[in-house]
């Protein structure tokens, strides 16, 4: 019997976490998986794909609030292989209100879109599947 796989969050500090769930959520089709008011003094939001096994959190501390610090190669990478399916999720970015830019890195660019968020965070939206085909599986030892 195989273990369950572990669920991932990728949290992020965010001026304004509500607004930027609500960005994504139209950007990428994520539904809202919950939030928080006051926690210890953090407002939080989470996003992310229904029944996935990752989703992302947007937190700001009220009384001491972190400024988002995303550089050039922290990306959040989605995987669309079916090209109709990567142009709709392309329109609804650009349609969300994230912003188009190169990537500093040119093998993103080849197959997919970088955008930006309202807070300055990175996502390609890459036009393949993963793994990549003809990938080895990685090695247990």
């Amino acid at each position: 019997m195989s273990e369950p796989a572990p669920h991932v969050r990728i949290a992020r500090p965010a001026r304004n976490p509500e607004a930027l769930a609500d960005q994504y959520a139209a950007g990428l089709g994520f539904v809202r998986l919950g939030g928080f008011r006051d926690h210890d003094g953090f407002d939080g939001a989470m996003v992310g794909p229904r029944g996935g096994a990752y989703h992302l959190e947007f937190t700001r501390h009220a009384s001491a609030p972190v400024e988002p610090a995303g550089t050039p190669e922290d990306l959040l990478v989605v995987y669309e292989p079916d090209p109709e399916r990567w142009a709709a999720r392309v329109a609804a970015l650009e349609n969300a209100g994230f912003q188009r830019e190169p990537n500093a890195n040119p093998y993103w660019d080849a197959r997919g879109r970088t955008y930006r968020d309202a807070e300055g965070y990175r996502v390609v939206l890459q036009q393949a599947a993963w793994p990549p085909a003809g990938s080895a599986p990685a090695s247990d030892s």
